[in-house]
């Protein structure tokens, strides 16, 4: 567009030029000069208006010329006070976002398996694997460790037993572990009945054994056992089973308010967190761990498809539906952006007072000249066609008088 600006005005110089010589031959080349002469002078001015924007004109230091590079950090603060008075104001941006539904576009973008699925998927997955990798796994293996036996430490595990325990009771789901364990203990006796008529007969008085009377008194026993643990097994409400069952409330209770059995469960605790096994068996579980996260980042397609991309497409449509989450979500992000520009709108401006404060002048100018040159040529080939009209008007109004 600087070339067609330039040959324009060169042509009108060489119009001017040969109209001038052969002005004589027809009145009507005298029009043709006039146009000529004022579209030079019009293309002129605006050349240099245009020029002295960027630059001094042919070089020469007149003033007020070379206005953007002489006025680079004024107007970078003008631009960071314009973006910050009328776009990053707590106001302006609750306006705009009130406009826009947030919650629809990011469900559209989450629906589609193409778009929201597989780039939150690499993207997500990529961030991962690249932490993951930047750091050193010894170091960032003790502190995962230490933060995990830190949690452990400071979490108190008898008021959470407790109540799991009574939950468990008041729901009747102890009932099926309780006849486990009669079931069990039915299958013990059985698997060692031979070993319990030998302890018997080992501790009867010659007596009984001379009589026989031990191998009978070793069958009583055992048959009583297992008359016991089947009743237990079978009667609902046999003393029993409600012996255990008043031995489980009362754990439960003493396990959430005694002071005394949470501070042997606490100290139960401690050793085990002590005691080196569990140390071994917190680098394995750190180490599995680790090693499956990287084989899940490294290869998001397999690992993270299938439920994730289900679940991702579920919350978009959800999104897209639901006018209550809708509505939800687009509040939470007006608020977010309107807290944003509160507190960083002055911080966001200065980065942009700032990198133009740091560009050097040449930058400047080529990077404004770039975004709005064609416009300004377009000014120049303007400014040669109206001059070159004004002064055909001029010469025509004169030749009427």
């Amino acid at each position: 567009m600087r070339i067609v600006a330039t040959c324009l005005l060169l042509a009108m110089a060489a119009v001017y030029i040969v109209t001038r010589q052969y002005e004589g031959l027809h009145p009507a080349i005298g029009y043709i000069r006039a146009f000529a002469e004022a579209a030079m002078v019009g293309g002129l001015a605006d050349w240099f208006a245009v020029t002295a924007l960027f630059r001094h004109p042919l070089g020469l230091p007149i003033p007020h010329t070379a206005i953007i590079p002489e006025n680079k950090d004024r107007i970078a603060d003008t631009m960071a006070a314009f973006l910050q008075n009328n776009f990053l104001t707590p106001g302006v941006v609750a306006r705009r976002m009130a406009a826009v539904n947030t919650a629809a576009a990011a469900g559209a973008f989450l629906a589609d398996p193409r778009t929201g699925e597989s780039r939150l998927r690499d993207g997500a997955a990529g961030l991962v694997a690249d932490v993951l990798e930047s750091l050193d796994p010894e170091k960032l293996g003790g502190l995962a460790k230490g933060a995990l036996r830190g949690q452990l430490e400071k979490f108190e595990l008898s008021p959470l037993l407790g109540q799991l325990l009574g939950a468990a009771i008041a729901d009747g789901r102890h009932m099926p572990v309780i006849e486990s364990l009669i079931r069990k203990t039915a299958e013990t006796l059985e698997a060692n009945e031979a070993l319990i008529q030998e302890t018997i007969h080992e501790r009867a008085n010659a007596i009984l054994r001379w009589t026989g009377l031990d191998e009978k008194l070793a069958n009583s026993i055992l048959d009583g056992l297992y008359k016991l643990l089947a009743e237990t097994l079978v009667v609902p409400d046999h003393p029993l089973r409600r012996k255990i069952e008043d031995g489980l409330q009362t754990l439960a209770h003493d396990l959430v308010h005694d002071p005394a059995t949470r501070a042997k469960v606490e100290a139960l605790k401690r050793e085990v967190l002590a005691n080196p096994a569990f140390a071994r068996w917190l680098d394995a579980l750190w180490e599995r761990g680790r090693t499956r996260l990287l084989h899940t980042v490294r290869n998001p397609q397999g690992a993270l498809g299938g439920q994730f991309g289900a679940s991702l497409a579920e919350l978009g449509h959800a999104l897209q539906r639901d006018v209550q989450l809708q509505r939800v979500v687009n509040r939470f992000a007006r608020r977010t952006m309107v807290g944003v520009a509160t507190r960083y709108g002055a911080q966001i401006v200065r980065l942009v007072s700032e990198t133009v404060k740091r560009w050097d002048a040449r930058t400047v100018t080529d990077r404004i000249e770039g975004a709005v040159g064609r416009d300004l040529q377009f000014i120049r080939i303007n400014g040669t066609l109206v001059g070159g009209l004004v002064g055909l008007l001029l010469h025509v109004l004169d030749s009427a008088m």
